[in-house]
């Protein structure tokens, strides 16, 4: 009886160890936000190569691939550009007439979407700081895929 609880035991740690492992797995919010919002054209993983890609009217070579942003300008990440791309202050020739969604207002739509019924400009809830956190988060998200 006591081998038998052994192995049970044993036999439970080798199966729960990779799903506890995987919930130690720190939170990327960046990550998230790409996946859920960028991967759909821009591919998996930054290469230009999603699915609605060739959707897209407007098509410059080599635009689509978020992991040469630097390398295009230079060898540096141009932080404030991409942020302002994201948020939508800053046009983006590329995309042609504005194919690629401006997050940042869809974000804040979003935030003030979901605290509606509370008076969220008196709270300590700010919907632009929501939004400036996830586009920031974004961004430094892109920065970490740049190719060396």
């Amino acid at each position: 009886m006591k081998r038998s609880t052994m192995l049970a035991a044993a036999a439970a740690t080798l199966l729960l160890a990779p799903l506890l492992a995987a919930g130690q797995q720190p939170f990327d919010l960046g990550k998230r936000e790409y996946e859920s919002n960028c991967a759909v054209c821009h591919g998996p993983i930054g290469k230009g190569d999603g699915p609605y890609m060739r959707f897209m009217a407007y098509k410059a070579k080599g635009v689509s691939d978020l992991t040469m942003i630097a390398r295009r300008n230079g060898g540096a990440f141009p932080f404030q550009r991409v942020y302002e791309t994201i948020d939508g202050t800053q046009e983006l020739d590329a995309h042609g007439p504005r194919d690629m969604p401006v997050w940042g207002k869809d974000y804040l739509r979003q935030a003030r979407e979901a605290y509606r019924d509370e008076n969220y400009m008196m709270g300590r809830y700010d919907p632009e700081l929501y939004t400036r956190t996830r586009i920031l988060a974004l961004t430094d998200y892109l920065n970490r895929l740049q190719v060396k």
